[in-house]
């Protein structure tokens, strides 16, 4: 049987936090990595994207924390904590908090990433009109470029289709100019 079968069937087809029916994935629970029915939560895609900082925090669907906190299933409780550390300056889930109890073990796992002393904020790629850029998207340049390490001039108003994003850097993405692939400060693009 594959985890995904088998967390379906743990959560009655619904995500493991917020009991919604559509786009259920697996989400391994951090630091493992394995795809282990012990380790993983079938989650939705809203909750998937939150959970991995690719969408800013929603703290009203986080309210369902008050509910997944009782889970019995020990990364769902590993999750709901970790989610509502990070949402700690809204008052109900500060007073979740102090109602969630783990041994010794569970409480480990549960600030083994650290992400529990991290603020709501996401940093997220923006262009430099706040926009949020996803993998794909097509920009333009708002000031002339000279591309280090090559005669290349990248032009006010040039075009950059199929942007990819740079994973470690939010103030960067990778796109074509003239065929010649370079980095891109984010502050010198809008979305096009």
């Amino acid at each position: 049987m594959s985890v995904e079968t088998a967390l379906k069937a743990r959560g009655n087809n619904q995500c493991e936090l917020c009991k919604s029916t559509t786009g259920l994935t697996v989400y391994d629970v951090p630091p493992h990595a394995e795809q282990r029915e012990e380790d993983s939560v079938l989650v939705c895609e809203k909750c998937n994207l939150q959970l991995t900082k690719k969408e800013e925090l929603d703290s009203k669907h986080w309210a369902c924390l008050n509910e997944s906190m009782w889970s019995e299933v020990l990364p769902v409780q590993v999750v709901t904590w970790r989610m509502l550390n990070r949402l700690r300056d809204e008052s109900w889930a500060a007073d979740a908090i102090d109602q969630m109890f783990f041994d010794e073990p569970t409480l480990a796992w549960a600030k083994a990433t650290g992400d529990h002393e991290n603020s709501s904020a996401v940093e997220l790629h923006r262009d430099c009109n706040g926009n949020q850029l996803q993998d794909g998207d097509n920009v333009v340049l708002t000031k002339t470029l000279d591309v280090k390490g090559s005669n290349l001039n990248a032009k006010l108003g040039t075009v950059v289709k199929g942007i990819k994003l740079v994973a470690d850097n939010f103030e960067q993405i990778e796109g074509k100019i003239e065929g010649q692939t370079i980095v891109i400060l984010t502050k010198y693009l809008r979305k096009g």
